[in-house]
């Protein structure tokens, strides 16, 4: 291993002991979603999966 591989492997280990304490963090103290904030999440991914199942069968 070369010293830029190392280097990287360090910033890495370092990123995620840094921020780990603040995303567990976040995670604790996030709201909670509710069927509305589901659904606008889930109705623009069920058009997405639409559209690429209508692009597969145009292409076949």
């Amino acid at each position: 291993m070369d010293w830029t591989q190392i280097l990287t492997a360090v910033t890495l280990g370092a990123m995620i002991i840094f921020l780990f304490p603040s995303a567990r963090h976040a995670v604790k103290h996030s709201p909670k979603g509710n069927m509305q904030d589901w659904m606008g999440y889930i109705l623009p991914m069920i058009a997405v999966v639409a559209f690429v199942i209508l692009l597969i069968m145009m292409v076949q």
